[in-house]
């Protein structure tokens, strides 16, 4: 059974998003490690690092995943702007170790008009770069996400996800974040089995399912292959009920984090619904097969 959770916020202190995961009755826990507008963060005290480390022991050291700001972009021609972008993101490779959290994920960026090659080739290398600057931090897995491919994004295929694995000096240090909408939205189709088990071959063909560590449950309010990155509650969007009740029950990824990043106020009831819904597919299909 997948360890299904929701990114939570960390307004009043990074400890809280363990009261908010734990309210929702989540298995898996996905947040920014700071505030993901600003380029800069005041250093994590020990004392915040221990209290965050209690509170995520009390919860019952469920997967956690900090995901990098979104001001970063590593494939930036704007070499300025791309220095930032490195420095901050080795930042944020340093603050997932301090708090010993095993994920961080990340955006693979736009190459705002460079050209699809350049920039793969500048995030591979701009990405090594911001390894070495944060060598002591050494326990930390970045995963790429699976992106919509919207405007000059990276990410959209999986071919563009190998290159970087394939090419990083750092390959050891990478693997894959699977968002749903973002891969339906690219193109590829999860809604029926057949071309479920398509995408997922066609994953492992490329990229190998020994590199997909972590999932992002979101349906899709656009089309497939609209390149458009929209958000939707489960079951109410262009993916529908069935391409999830196929994830939630396939043995591959049984334990497998999965975190929901739809929309949400701050009662959280639109997330306790989502993981409800979720969780009936699994068992929906158990009742189904003890029929049988």
């Amino acid at each position: 059974m997948p360890l299904l959770g929701a990114h939570m916020s960390i307004e009043g202190g990074l400890p809280m998003a363990f009261e908010r995961i734990t309210l929702v009755k989540g298995q898996a826990l996905q947040i920014f490690s700071k505030n993901q507008r600003q380029w800069r963060a005041p250093e994590l005290t020990h004392a915040e690092i221990e209290d965050f480390n209690q509170k995520w022991e009390e919860w019952g050291r469920g997967p956690v995943a900090v995901h990098d700001s979104y001001l970063i972009n590593l494939a930036n021609p704007d070499e300025k702007k791309a220095n930032m972008a490195v420095a901050a993101f080795a930042e944020e490779i340093r603050r997932a170790d301090q708090l010993s959290v095993p994920f961080l994920i990340m955006h693979p960026g736009s190459h705002v008009g460079s050209g699809i090659e350049q920039g793969l080739t500048q995030l591979t290398a701009y990405l090594d770069r911001a390894f070495a600057m944060a060598d002591e931090a050494r326990s930390v897995t970045v995963l790429l996400e699976t992106t919509a491919g919207q405007g000059t994004g990276l990410g959209a295929s999986f071919e563009e996800l190998a290159y970087v694995l394939d090419n990083s000096a750092s390959s050891h240090r990478l693997a894959v974040c699977f968002d749903t909408c973002h891969a339906f939205a690219a193109g590829y189709d999860i809604r029926k089995a057949a071309e479920y088990e398509k995408t997922f071959a066609a994953f492992d063909r490329i990229i190998g399912l020994d590199r997909l560590k972590f999932f992002h449950l979101n349906d899709s309010k656009k089309g497939l292959g609209s390149r458009v990155d929209r958000h939707e509650h489960i079951g109410r969007g262009e993916i529908g009920l069935e391409g999830f009740r196929l994830l939630m029950n396939d043995p591959r990824f049984a334990d497998h984090p999965m975190v929901l990043e739809t929309p949400k106020e701050k009662d959280l009831k639109a997330d306790i619904e989502n993981l409800k819904l979720l969780r009936s597919l699994i068992q929906e299909a158990k009742k189904k097969t003890h029929k049988i």
